[in-house]
């Protein structure tokens, strides 16, 4: 996947040619979005499901999100089961993972929610269901990803959105980064939660003008401390957001002398991480990366890189234990 434009993020970037260039496209394209959700007649399944969504492309912490829900209700006593489409992976039809399946089968995200229950990876959200529902005693499926796919219903809705950048410029893809305007998105949510860049971030008053009386939750990622601050290493990744990450591993204590970026679920070779060694032996540093690029590393190499765990805080306890609790 190629890294998005930058008029894409800018606020003001609905003003840049390209932008009104494809604004035709972008009206189509939404047009199309509203018309499938309109007129879907969605798989209700036997027990309830979640979805943890966001509104623009790209990634804003979905993944871990969900991971977070699925320890808050495993402390609620409730056993559930994740669904993902496996974005990435060479999966065609709906499959239960086991232990044997690596991430260029089932995506990345997959191997992520595998490390904390089972999963299931189906593009077809309704065939997934009933395969999860059907080989598990789970009570609940937690839909990773899917806000916009009308196929299959939703009990529960989250509604993830980037406090830092926002809605970026505002526009439907691809004259912006949006899957769909804001204010369509926020009527099928029964929450929205805010990703904070760190805990004591704030959420523009904007934003939360436009959450309007829905419930909110605020969230930030919280990285693991490494075992001695000031450690020199070669930080790549291939993320939506390289960025984030850098910053993230700078703010715990490493040292980064030189990064490096692939694009989004970048497939790791052999080459590349030979690459990184060279480079990380050039600086005398260790290589780091995210736990979702670790994944998707040679299996014989990782444990040649040091990854940098991660872990979705929320704010409101409470309110999270609410919401989860009005589907029982």
């Amino acid at each position: 996947m190629i890294s998005p434009p930058e008029f894409w993020q800018d606020p003001d970037g609905s003003k840049h040619p390209a932008a009104v260039i494809l604004s035709p496209v972008a009206a189509i394209y939404d047009f199309i979005g509203r018309r499938k959700i309109r007129s879907a007649r969605p798989f209700v399944a036997n027990k309830a499901v979640i979805c943890v969504g966001n509104v623009s492309m790209g990634g804003v912490g979905k993944t871990p999100f969900a991971i977070m829900l699925a320890e808050h209700l495993r402390d609620m006593e409730r056993s559930v089961i994740f669904l993902t489409r496996g974005y990435g992976g060479a999966l065609k039809a709906p499959t239960l993972l086991s232990d044997k399946h690596t991430a260029r089968e089932s995506g990345d995200e997959a191997q992520l929610l595998k490390s904390v229950g089972p999963v299931v990876v189906s593009s077809d959200r309704p065939q997934g269901a009933r395969l999860a529902f059907s080989d598990s005693d789970a009570e609940l499926l937690i839909m990773d990803d899917g806000f916009q796919n009308p196929a299959l219903y939703k009990n529960l809705s989250f509604l993830l959105v980037d406090a830092d950048t926002g809605f970026g410029n505002g526009k439907v893809f691809p004259a912006g980064p949006l899957r769909e305007k804001p204010a369509s998105a926020l009527t099928r949510a029964e929450a929205v939660v805010f990703v904070l860049p760190e805990q004591k971030a704030a959420v523009p008053e904007s934003l939360l003008e436009w959450a309007g009386e829905k419930p909110v939750l605020r969230c930030w990622l919280e990285a693991e401390m490494p075992l001695s601050t000031g450690q020199r290493v070669v930080a790549f990744c291939g993320i939506g957001r390289p960025e984030k990450f850098y910053r993230t591993a700078r703010q715990v204590g490493y040292e980064l002398v030189r990064t490096k970026d692939f694009p989004d679920h970048h497939a790791f070779t052999e080459d590349d991480l030979a690459g990184l060694q060279a480079l990380a032996s050039e600086h005398e540093a260790t290589l780091l990366t995210t736990q979702k690029d670790h994944v998707r590393l040679p299996h014989d190499l990782q444990t040649q890189v040091t990854t940098l765990p991660v872990r979705m805080q929320v704010d409101n306890k409470e309110l999270l234990t609410s919401l989860l609790e009005s589907l029982f």
